[in-house]
């Protein structure tokens, strides 16, 4: 009886000490790195979508005739749709701490 106490006590400081490992490694992960992927991917989460409103509203303004600057109003739009998916990715990146 006295080994299957030892050899249990010698599982749950096993346990405990993966648990703790892999605690502080999540907590490491998130170094300078991590900071620079995450400024790139929400500069480019901004950067996509108001270029491409920006290439709409050229093409717009070129083939069509009017009195608004489709160009400008699509770069609100792009820089609007990229503000709200920037919020997404830091949110979701965040949810794990």
């Amino acid at each position: 009886m006295d080994h299957n106490k030892s050899h249990w006590s010698s599982f749950k400081r096993q346990i405990a000490s993966k648990s703790d490992r892999k605690i502080k490694a999540r907590k490491e992960s998130k170094n300078i790195w991590f900071g620079l992927g995450m400024f790139g991917m929400v500069g480019w989460s901004v950067a996509i979508p108001s270029l491409l409103g920006i290439g709409l509203g050229i093409w717009i303004d070129t083939h069509i005739q009017s009195k608004y600057s489709w160009t400008l109003m699509f770069l609100v739009i792009g820089v609007t749709l990229g503000c709200f998916n920037a919020w997404y990715w830091i949110n979701k990146e965040s949810q794990g701490d």
